[in-house]
This record gives C-alpha cells, sequence and structure tokens, in this order.
C-alpha cells in the first residue's frame, strides 16, 4: 500500500511538473504574440491573432487530457517567488493579462479591429455605400414579404391629397387673374408677377423641403411645408392689398414646393420594385385631378358674384376670393390624413432607427394580411442591416450660451447639412443622372407650365378681339342738359363737349374718352371697369360717391371741380369677364384631356419602360406645341391644348418614376427637390416670356383698339 501511495504521489507531482513546463512555454509564445502585435497591429485582425494563438497553445499530443487539479494551476507561473505546491497566489505574481502601465498603450487592443476614430472618412463613405447596398437586396425581400394591400392604398390617398394641393395652386392663380387685377387695381406692369410669384415660392419650397426630407423623414417635412401651404392660402383669401396678397402666395406656394419631390420619395419607399412604375404613374392622376377640382370651382364660384359681400369702401370680399378658400381644402386634408400615417422605414433605416423601421413594417405587413384574410401569418424579419454611420461634427453653444445664438446654430448647421447633401447629388455615381435630368426637367417644364398659367389670358384676348369688333365710336359730338342712367359699354368718345349732363348710377365697361371737355356735369353713384379719361378737361363738375381713382385721369386737368365720397379701391362689376364661364370650362376640359395619358401610361409603365414612353411623349407634345401659335380661333387652340396636355402628361409621370429610382435614398429627396425648383424655374421663366407673347398676340390681332384690349 505504501509503494501504491508513493506511485500516486509521484505521479501528481509529476503532472504538477508537466503542467508547470506547459504554462512556462504559453508565457513565453503570449509575450511573443504581444511583442508581434505592438509592431504589426495594424495590419492583423482580431480572428488572425485568435486562430495564431489557438495554434501555439496546442501543447498536448492528440487524445491526451488531464484532470481538474491540473487546470486549476492555470495561470501560475515560476516568473516570480511566491509560489508554493498549494498553488496561491501572491501579489506580483503575472496572471497573463497586460497590467495598464505595462508596455505601449496599443497592448490593451491587441486584435482589436481599427476604431471609426481613425479610419480615413473616405474608408467610411466606401463601408456605408456597401451597407446600403445589402440593405437595398434585403428591404427589397421585406417589402415583398409585406406585400401590397390595405396599407399602400391608404397611403396612396393621403399622399394623393397633397399632391392633389399641388396642382390646384398651379391653376388657382390662372383663374383668379382675371377678377383679381380688377379687384386689387393691379396694373398691366404688375399682372405677370402675380402669375410668376407662386412658382418663385416653389421653386425655393422644393430644393429646401425636398433636403429637409433627407434630414428629418418623409412625413415630419410633408407635414410643416402642407401646413405653411394651408395657412397662407387661407390667409391671402382675406387680404386687400396687393403687395401683402402677393406676399401670402409667395409663402403659400414655398409651402406647396415641398410636396412633390416629398410625396413621391415617401411612396416610392414602400413599394416593391415590379410595382413602382405602375403605381407612381396613378398617384400622379391626383395632380390631373387638382386641376379638374381647381377648374370646377372656378366655374362654380367665381362667375357668381353674389356671394361677395363688402365691409363699407375699404374691405371688399368678392367670389373668387371664397374660391381661394376652397382651394385650400385639399391641403387641410391632407395635414390630418398625415397625422395618423407613420414614417417611412426605408428613411428609418438610412438613419440607424431599426426598431421603429422593424416595428412600421411589421404593421404594414399585419394590415396587408388582415386585409388579406390571413391574420395568422407571421412577420419572419428579426434583423435588418442597417447602414454604417458616419457621425457629423454640429458646433452647439454650451448650456451658458442664450437660446437665440443656439437656434442660430442648430439652423445654420441644418442648412449647411441639406447643402452638403445637394453638392452630393452631383458626385459619382450620380452626377451624370442629375445632368441628363436637369436638361429634361428643364425643358419639359418650360413649355408646360408656361401655357397651363397663360392660357386664361390666350382666351380672353381672343374673346376681347370678338368684343373690340363690336366697339363704337363717337367723334365731335355736343350733349347739353342730358340725363344718363344706363350701362354704358364698350365705346370711345372722342372730341365730345358735355354740358349740365347728369350721369346718375351708370356703369362704364371698357369705356374711353379723349379730348372731351365736362362743364358743370354731376357724377354720382358712378362705378366703372376698364374706364379711363385721356386729355380730358373737367369744368365745375361734381363727384359723388364715384370710384374714379387718380390713375384713370390720365393727362386730364380739372377747374374748380368736387369729390364727395369717393369710393376706395375697386368697385367691380365681373359681367366685364368675357364670358367667364366659357374660360372655367376651357380650363375644364384641358385638364381633362390628362385622364387618358395618365391611364396609359399607368397601365404601360412597367411594360415598355420609363424611358421609351419619356421620349415618345416629348416628341408628340413637342409637335402639337408647335402648333399652337397658329391657332386662330378659340376651338383650335382648345383643340390643340387639349392635345398636348394629353401627350405630355405621360412624360411626367416617366420623368417623375426615373427620377425616384435614380437616386439613392438618402438623396433622393434632396435629388428630386431640385429638380423640381429647376422645374419651378423654368415655370417662371416661361410665364413672363408667355406673357409677353400674349401681349404680342394681342396687338397684332387688333392694332386698332389696342388702348381697351389691353387695358
Amino acid at each position: 500500500m505504501e509503494d501504491s501511495y508513493k506511485d500516486r504521489t509521484s505521479l501528481v507531482k509529476g503532472a504538477k511538473d508537466i503542467a508547470r513546463e506547459v504554462k512556462k512555454q504559453t508565457v513565453k509564445k503570449v509575450n511573443q504574440a504581444v511583442d508581434r502585435a505592438q509592431d504589426e497591429y495594424t495590419q492583423r485582425s482580431y480572428s488572425r491573432f485568435q486562430d495564431e494563438e489557438e495554434e501555439d497553445d496546442d501543447y498536448y499530443p492528440p487524445g491526451e487530457t488531464y484532470d481538474g487539479e491540473a487546470n486549476d494551476d492555470e495561470g501560475s507561473s515560476e516568473a516570480t517567488e511566491g509560489h508554493d505546491e498549494d498553488d496561491e497566489i501572491y501579489e506580483g505574481e503575472y496572471q497573463g493579462i497586460p497590467s495598464m502601465n505595462q508596455g505601449k498603450d496599443s497592448i490593451v487592443s491587441v486584435g482589436q479591429p481599427k476604431g471609426d476614430e481613425y479610419k480615413d472618412r473616405r474608408d467610411l463613405e466606401s463601408e456605408r455605400r456597401a451597407d446600403e447596398e445589402e440593405l437595398a437586396q434585403q428591404y427589397e425581400l421585406i417589402i415583398q414579404e409585406c406585400g401590397h394591400g390595405r396599407f399602400q392604398w391608404a397611403l396612396f390617398f393621403v399622399l394623393g391629397m397633397a399632391l392633389m394641393a399641388d396642382g390646384v395652386e398651379v391653376f388657382v392663380v390662372g383663374f383668379v387673374l382675371p377678377s383679381a387685377e380688377t379687384d386689387l387695381c393691379i396694373p398691366n406692369s404688375g399682372s405677370g408677377w402675380l402669375g410668376s410669384i407662386v412658382y418663385l415660392g416653389m421653386m425655393m419650397g422644393a430644393f429646401f423641403w425636398g433636403g429637409l426630407a433627407d434630414k428629418v423623414g418623409r412625413r415630419q417635412s410633408l407635414l410643416i411645408c402642407m401646413s405653411v401651404n394651408g395657412f397662407f392660402a387661407f390667409l391671402s383669401s382675406f387680404v386687400q392689398g396687393y403687395g401683402f396678397f402677393l406676399f401670402c402666395r409667395l409663402l403659400s406656394g414655398f409651402g406647396i414646393g415641398g410636396a412633390i419631390p416629398t410625396v413621391f420619395s415617401y411612396f416610392a419607399e414602400v413599394l416593391a420594385r415590379e410595382k413602382r412604375g405602375e403605381h407612381l404613374s396613378w398617384l400622379c392622376m391626383f395632380w390631373m385631378i387638382g386641376g379638374i377640382y381647381a377648374s370646377a370651382m372656378a366655374w362654380a364660384i367665381i362667375p357668381h358674384y353674389g356671394w361677395s359681400f363688402s365691409m363699407g369702401s375699404a374691405y371688399q370680399f368678392h367670389s373668387w376670393r371664397v374660391f381661394v378658400i376652397v382651394c385650400a381644402l385639399p391641403c387641410v386634408s391632407s395635414v390630418v390624413a398625415l397625422t395618423f400615417m407613420p414614417e417611412s422605414p426605408r428613411f428609418l433605416l438610412e438613419v440607424g432607427k431599426h426598431d421603429e423601421a422593424w416595428m412600421i413594417l411589421k404593421l404594414i405587413h399585419d394590415t396587408n394580411m388582415r386585409a388579406r384574410g390571413q391574420p395568422e401569418k407571421v412577420f419572419t424579419v428579426n434583423k435588418i442591416k442597417t447602414p454604417k454611420q458616419i457621425d457629423e461634427l454640429i458646433e452647439i453653444e454650451s448650456d451658458t450660451g442664450t437660446w437665440y445664438r443656439r437656434c442660430f446654430v442648430r439652423i445654420r448647421t441644418e442648412l449647411y447639412g441639406i447643402w452638403l447633401t445637394f453638392m452630393r447629388c452631383f458626385n459619382y455615381p450620380v452626377r451624370e443622372n442629375t445632368i441628363k435630368l436637369t436638361i429634361v426637367w428643364f425643358t419639359l417644364s418650360f413649355g408646360y407650365y408656361g401655357l397651363s398659367v397663360w392660357f386664361p389670358d390666350v382666351i380672353k384676348h381672343l374673346q376681347s378681339d370678338e368684343y373690340a369688333s363690336l366697339t363704337r365710336n363717337v367723334e365731335r359730338d355736343k350733349y347739353a342738359n342730358f340725363s344718363i342712367n344706363f350701362t354704358m359699354e364698350n365705346q370711345i368718345h372722342t372730341g365730345m363737349e358735355y354740358d349740365n349732363g347728369r350721369f346718375l348710377g351708370v356703369k362704364f365697361k371698357s369705356v374711353t374718352f379723349k379730348d372731351s371737355v365736362f362743364k358743370s356735369c354731376t357724377f354720382e353713384d358712378v362705378t366703372s371697369v376698364n374706364t379711363y379719361f385721356k386729355n380730358c378737361t373737367f369744368i365745375d363738375t361734381v363727384f359723388d360717391n364715384t370710384d374714379f381713382e387718380p390713375y384713370k385721369f390720365i393727362d386730364s386737368e380739372f377747374k374748380n371741380c368736387s369729390f364727395f365720397h369717393n369710393k376706395t379701391g375697386c368697385q367691380i362689376t365681373f359681367d366685364d369677364d368675357y364670358s367667364a364661364y366659357w374660360i372655367y370650362f376651357v380650363n375644364f376640359l384641358g385638364t381633362l384631356a390628362v385622364l387618358p395619358g395618365n391611364i396609359v401610361s399607368a397601365l404601360l409603365m412597367d411594360r415598355i419602360g420609363r424611358l421609351t414612353m419619356l421620349g415618345g411623349s416629348m416628341v408628340l407634345s413637342g409637335i402639337s406645341c408647335f402648333f399652337l401659335w397658329f391657332g386662330t380661333s378659340e376651338s383650335m387652340m382648345i383643340g390643340m391644348l387639349c392635345l398636348y396636355n394629353g401627350l405630355t402628361i405621360s412624360a411626367w409621370n416617366s420623368l417623375d418614376v426615373v427620377t425616384v429610382e435614380l437616386y439613392p435614398t438618402d438623396r433622393r429627396a434632396t435629388g428630386f427637390g431640385f429638380l423640381n425648383a429647376l422645374c419651378k424655374a423654368a415655370a417662371f421663366l416661361g410665364n413672363l416670356i408667355f406673357g409677353s407673347l400674349v401681349g404680342l398676340v394681342g396687338l397684332r390681332r387688333c392694332p386698332d383698339t389696342r388702348t381697351q384690349v389691353l387695358m
């Protein structure tokens, strides 16, 4: 028994000796690995270091194991004193983990990957692009799993109302222009600004709101911009001054400018690729519906002049202002509906908000599955790839700074971020696409918006030509001791003498007095539209309760004349609007002509391709636009306009789809906003040029009556 005890003791002692030797070798290997890591740590990954360490530690022969007693000796070393047979560890013994103050600082991070703070920005952006490509592929599969159903259709109608508001905004100024010119006493030189100011606001708004949508989100940006549009659209219907009215329409246009880039970016991000072209084309129909809505409301409201009321002579609220209020209702409806919709999950993933995006995608999936009668179907996605987030340096005042300075720095930082995102639209690989799209957007919008806004004035001039042909000229005659209480319309009186005459309750419509003399006459309760006194002389004449503003007397002379209770503002009678019913009906037909083109583009967009439809539509619409110049009658102009609108809409739908698909998510709304701003700049330019052409057409058609036609 004593021999067996000695053998067992020898065996244990031998095992301990072997364990000590193993640990000694392990320490040497670890020290060697640390030295190598200090010299080459930038070229070695954590996985390689671990593999090498495992290979170095594989000291035992295959199949040989040791009991727990040997394992308990791990961590012991003979490198220091203080070790006894019971394996007690004394202070100062090396534990196998380098101390913080031992060697270089990088020993702690041996084998760890290089931190983002040590990487070049180009490397970080390269990693982000790779993550975005992986996310794009995964997101497409997720959207296909979510399906297309109730959620997409609900969002379709909500965003459609916002797009409808944009269509209304384009047409509303053209419809109110004839009435507002008279009501607000707008001079001929200022009417062009009324038609163009909305596009100036849209141009600024499209760029700003598009960039903001890539910073704060599609839903949030759309809510704010539509609220701005609705507020100032309502306000513009109540203001009386021309300058304030221009200011309100400018800010209203600034708000609605963000609708198109944000709406298309928002809706495209919840659609699968095979359905994107078709359903974005169907969404475009709401812009047409907005035009039809504006035409129908103008037709139904503006000619009903009995709807107007006045508060004294200074405040006039006519039917065209009611029309402006009604046109703001689609915008208000979209704002209310948007409050119940979630943010775009694709945007949330882009900014690293994984959990929020997952919840929204699950909501989309569950909503569509319940609508299909499959509520038991489970959303199988557990984790979604999120791109690497690159921290942006933001300079914010400390807590001791004033609040307005902090707000200023925050606004400046956001604007600078929008500008940086915009500049990235001209970086590889989207730079070439941006340049090509710029050319297409500018050329297409130049013709379309110019014609759309000024076409009501074209109809007005065509009708005024016919009206002017019935003008009665009265020359070199004398009237004495007379009284007139009826309407005088479309007349030119030259070299007349009026002695002791009374004009009581007379309505002057497009009447011009030239080189005439009024002696001892009385004008009482008189209203006038397009009525002017040129180089006339007034002697002992009384004006009581008239609306004769100073600008209506051109180079005229007054001798012992009196003005009592002169009416301020324009006391208009809308009967001179040259068949307003007919003008609005014509625009209604022109907008309705878009419907066939919308249906065709929606059905064929995913079949024949975006570019094929874009090119074909632009060629055909250009040909039809060319023949508009040769229109000599109202019926011919109306027919050509309907044809042009029907052919152009396919190009617009194709261009919207192409623009959405060519930009990555982080620049989609910004790129779309820039192109839409360019579109409005072209519309602004086209508005002015087409307005000048309309004036030239008026001069060419009726040179003998240019005064009253163009006044």
